[in-house]
């Protein structure tokens, strides 16, 4: 399934303060994207101190959605 078929779905399927199981897919200096469905991946926002490490498995809420954008950041659950 590819992204553009999968985001619908995804939006569809969860909302603000929703949570789900990831993996950690990338470190980023200010944060970690985190692959919650095959090919979706949201943005944790975390402190310095608090970056998983890739390949991490965690809880996460989805804190915001911004469908325009396609994008949507996620806080630890």
């Amino acid at each position: 399934m590819s992204e553009n078929s999968s985001w619908p779905q995804f939006v569809a399927a969860h909302a603000e303060g929703g949570v789900l199981d990831g993996v950690v897919a990338r470190v980023l200096p200010f944060g970690a994207f985190v692959e919650v469905a095959p090919g979706i991946h949201g943005l944790l926002v975390t402190g310095a101190a608090e970056v998983p490490e890739a390949g991490t498995r965690l809880p996460v809420r989805i804190e915001r959605i911004d469908v325009e954008r396609r994008r949507f950041s996620l806080v630890k659950a």
